[in-house]
């Protein structure tokens, strides 16, 4: 019978699930006030009571999530890894199509989209097969672990379309090879390979974009070609931010939301409106918050007690950053609209969930990095 040390709640990282908590908390007052009528005799829409149930959900599977040795990961990611591409399957030809995308499969009482915990299941099922590759063939096995790993998984998103998380899996990929070591003249190989074949690619890519894809990069390159039609999504996110100024306007008394100038104010543009309302100031507490976040989970990863782990904490905390660093510049117009999420703060039940298991699993890294468990 196993007995559970007291360190189990000592070294509980009570860091890393603060500031998940409180971002979370952040994204939900940010939601009440993006979706509010603009007039107060109108009923309130309830994206802001969904988000909370499913913040709850995403508590009890963090919980879980830690309760386990994150060993059981290393030892279920490949079957986890097929269940993955299963559903990615289901999706092309059972799933919802909302918005010109087919991402979600309905099951009745939800919806959840695949594609979001797929990227954690890709992250534990490449670092469970690079902890077991040693550095003299891991360079051999580049190649096939691309194949195997990275472009079907990578292909079936683009079909859906997913832009922003086939650009996701890709730097994941890219990061998990170079945090465990890859040959620098194999790396110099393929970014010059990458350099020449980029305009044949780009040519193919863009052929294979859907036209509001399409739209968006020419609105990105030039948002002032059709300000009103293309270009809308990005200048009103600038005009939104820039509204705020030092100290924003308020909580519950920012216009671009409530007044509907901004599409998608609760999902992807979700810190146009938190800027609108706080602020410069506001924006660089908030984002003070995420690099926290980055560093704690870098910390994981250098004290992690094995290979395995130190993978795993690397791509988790690769993964938020990307994400906060593409809506970001996505906000400030600094890159295309994608459709890519806030960590924790956009509205979305299975990327939430998603989130708080990846901050369960960094968790459960740094606070086992001794044995936790004796019979």
């Amino acid at each position: 019978m196993l007995k559970i040390d007291r360190r189990l709640i000592k070294e509980f990282d009570w860091v890393t699930f603060s500031i998940a908590i409180l971002l979370s908390l952040i994204g939900i007052f940010t939601i009440f006030s993006a979706t509010r009528p603009p007039l107060e005799t109108s009923p309130h829409p309830d994206y802001f009571i969904k988000q909370i149930i499913w913040l709850i959900i995403s508590l009890i599977v963090l919980f879980v999530s830690v309760f386990f040795d994150y060993i059981w990961y290393k030892r279920f990611s490949y079957i986890l890894y097929f269940i993955g591409i299963f559903l990615l399957l289901v999706v092309l030809f059972l799933g919802k199509t909302s918005m010109g995308a087919q991402r979600w499969i309905n099951i009745g009482f939800f919806s959840f989209q695949p594609s979001e915990i797929f990227k954690l299941i890709f992250i534990l099922a490449i670092s469970n097969y690079l902890s077991n590759c040693n550095e003299s063939i891991i360079n051999r096995i580049s190649i096939k672990a691309l194949i195997i790993f990275a472009l079907i998984p990578i292909l079936l998103v683009l079909k859906q379309p997913d832009l922003g998380t086939s650009i996701l899996l890709m730097f994941l990929f890219a990061v998990l090879f170079i945090t465990k070591g890859i040959n620098k003249r194999i790396l110099i190989f393929v970014l010059v390979l990458g350099l020449i074949s980029a305009p044949f690619i780009g040519h193919i890519s863009w052929n294979s974009l859907k036209d509001y894809q399409k739209n968006r990069i020419i609105a990105f390159l030039d948002p002032d070609i059709d300000p009103t039609g293309i270009g809308y999504h990005i200048n009103q996110s600038k005009i939104t931010i820039g509204s705020g100024n030092f100290f924003g306007k308020g909580y519950l008394k920012g216009t671009q939301g409530a007044l509907k100038f901004l599409p998608e104010k609760h999902t992807d543009f979700i810190f146009s409106i938190f800027a609108e309302e706080w602020g410069f100031f506001g924006s660089v507490i908030l984002l003070f918050l995420y690099l926290l976040l980055f560093i704690r989970g870098i910390g994981t990863a250098m004290i992690a007690k094995d290979e395995f782990g130190r993978l795993v904490a690397s791509g988790i905390s690769a993964m938020f950053f990307i994400y906060f660093f593409v809506n970001i510049s996505m906000t400030l117009g600094m890159m295309p609209v994608v459709g890519v999420p806030m960590p924790f703060m956009s509205y979305g039940g299975t990327a939430l969930l998603t989130n708080f298991i990846a901050v369960g699993i960094l968790i459960n890294i740094r606070m086992r990095r001794f044995q936790l468990f004796y019979p």
